[in-house]
This record gives structure tokens, sequence and C-alpha cells, in this order.
């Protein structure tokens, strides 16, 4: 138990350090690179160097999101993902590894030095792994899957501004006879994922990517009377995105799933207070609340709210169900974090939910 207790209280002051200092480490990182690699400024110019400090601000919170949750994974596939990124724009491997070697060293310079081992463990988890981390990614509409010429048309109509088109594949499909629940998971999920691997891979815009989303988003709301066609059982689901998170269609189809099985849903959106949400589970006396975090960054955030739904007598009692990509990398993160219990994905979300209303483990 020392030993736990010892090792909790570590991640916890590195992370507060990293937290307070992060700034002034993301400006030495870059001072650093640029002294080392004169040729950087002529290649990148001013704008290369603002982004490299950038850049190096994103390393440090995203290591900071792997020593709170105790998981190297989640900085190693932070890393991935930016190795990705910066390929498409032009930024090979060894710009990034030099960008984390030199992470690394200014972390080891200024971090007291009973904290360097722990500090530097996920830089050193990444590096070891950056050769073999791809630098481009299939589509994630995979060929021979549930209904994949489905969502490549239904993608193909949105990349080409016809959203007209576009809506009506889908509710055409519906009318056809698909099941709505195979629509929401195997044509909106990997459409989604599909727009933003196009978007981390340089072949679209952010604005495309949020016409796109916005198609989306009013193509389920066209499936409503599907969705809301059950018969109701008694209880409530609070669904929300954490503060600070902009991507809300996650949690808004497990929010529909929920609705599907006779749920009463209040689904927040994205970016919401964390005083918003415990007062909403407060006064509509919720059964459930579930809660998405895309990034891991925001882990901070799920944390935050769990204490503050736990610190209340009025929301104390209430079961808090997280998901999103982070809960899937790191499997015992919820734990770590306080929760009730994660879900994977949409369908999961309802078993999950019912076990935890009904006082089972998740």
């Amino acid at each position: 138990m020392t030993t736990v207790t010892t090792a909790t209280t570590a991640r916890r002051r590195a992370v507060e350090w990293l937290e307070r200092e992060a700034d002034g480490l993301a400006r030495a990182v870059t001072d650093l690179q640029y002294t080392r690699v004169p040729a950087l400024a002529a290649r990148f110019g001013e704008a290369g160097r603002v982004k490299c400090e950038q850049d190096a601000r994103h390393h440090l919170d995203y290591l900071t999101s792997a020593l709170r949750g105790d998981s190297d994974v989640l900085f190693v596939r932070y890393v991935e993902w930016a190795k990705v990124l910066l390929a498409a724009y032009g930024v090979g491997v060894e710009d990034l590894r030099l960008n984390l070697e030199t992470l690394r060293e200014v972390l080891l310079a200024q971090v007291a030095a009973e904290d360097a081992a722990l500090v530097t463990r996920p830089i050193d988890a990444a590096l070891e792994q950056l050769d073999e981390m791809p630098s481009s990614l299939p589509s994630m509409i995979r060929p021979g899957a549930p209904h994949a010429g489905l969502a490549r048309r239904y993608l193909d109509a949105m990349l080409a501004g016809e959203r007209r088109r576009a809506m009506k594949i889908v509710t055409g499909a519906v009318e056809d006879g698909v099941p709505v629940r195979d629509v929401y998971l195997h044509v909106f999920e990997p459409v989604q994922h599909e727009i933003g691997r196009l978007w981390q891979e340089n072949e679209i815009s952010v604005a495309t990517e949020h016409y796109c989303t916005a198609i989306t988003q009013l193509v389920i709301s066209q499936l409503y009377p599907y969705v809301f066609s059950a018969e109701r059982r008694g209880l409530t689901l609070i669904a929300t995105c954490i503060e600070g998170d902009l991507h809300e269609l996650g949690v808004r189809i497990v929010a529909d799933f929920f609705e599907m099985e006779g749920w009463d849903t209040i689904y927040l959106g994205a970016n919401v207070p964390l005083a918003g949400i415990v007062e909403t589970v407060a006064e509509r006396r919720a059964d459930l609340v579930a809660v998405s975090a895309t990034i891991s960054k925001h882990t901070r955030s799920v944390e935050a709210l769990v204490k503050a739904l736990r610190g209340s007598d009025t929301t104390r009692a209430v079961p808090v169900m997280v998901g999103g990509y982070p809960f899937n990398l790191e499997p015992e993160l919820w734990r770590r974090l306080g929760a009730s219990g994660h879900a994977p994905n949409a369908s999961r979300a309802v078993e999950v939910g019912l076990r935890l209303v009904r006082g089972a483990d998740a």
C-alpha cells in the first residue's frame, strides 16, 4: 500500500510541475532544437518556429495526461498520430525524433532528480517504437465490412458537397429496411473516422471536416422518428462532452442508442462546463451520466467532473460511465479517474449503463 501511495504522490507531483512549467518548457525545447539545427530556420521560417513551439506544448499536454492516467500508451499513441499528421506536411520521422529527444533533454535538465525517470518514461517508450509506427493509415471504411458500400457512397456525396444526396442515401437505406442501429454503427461511425483520417493526412481541410460532420448531425435528426419509438423504461440518462471537448457526435450517438432502448435522454452537447453538468444531473434526477472525452488531455476534466459529482449530496450516488478514445486505449483508465464504468462503443453502452444502474460492476 505504501508503494502505491508513494507512486501516486510522485505522479501527482510530476503532473503539477508539468502543468505549471509547460509554457516555459515548450519555449526551451524550441530554442534548443533551433540552436542545435540552425537549418530549421531557413527551412521553415518564423512560422515554423512558432509551430514547433506549439507542437512542443502539445507533446507536454499529452505527456501530462499519460502521467495522470499512469499510462505510457496514451503518449505513445499520440506520437503515432502525430507522426502521420506531420508526414502529411512534409515533416519526417527524424524531425519528430529530434523534437522528442530535445524534449527529453530539457525535461531531464529541469525536473527534480527523483521524478526524472517517471517523467521521461513515456517519451522513451515512444522513441523506442517510433520507427515501427506507420506514416500513413488505411481507409477506415474497410472493404467487406457491413454496409461498407453504403458508407462509401455517403462519404463520397458529402465530399462532393452534395448534402441532399448524402441525406437521401441514408434515409433511403433506412426506408428500404436497413436498421437504424446499423446505420449508426456501420455508416456514421466509420465515415466519421475516415473523415478524421483524411484531415490527419492533409487530404481535406478543417472546414470540410466540419461540413461533413454537420451533415451527419442533420441526417441523424431525420432519423429521430425511428429513434424515439421505443416504449419508455422510466430511466434518465444525461449524456455530455466534457468541458473543452468539441467532438460531440460520439456521445450523441450513445444518447440515441439509449433512446432506442426506451431511456429518456438529456443530451447536453459539446464543451459543457462542469458546474452545468452537475446542476443538470441534480435537477433531472438522472439515473446515469455518460461522459465523453475524445482526446487524452481532456481526461483531466473527466476526473474533475467525477470528483464534483461525488462531492455533492444530490449526485453522489449517480453512476458515471465514460467513453472515448483514451479510455479505449487504456482499459483501466476509467478506474484511475474514479468513474463507475467504461463503454467502448455505443452498442455496448446501454448494456454497461443498465448494469451500473442496477448496482453491478461494469
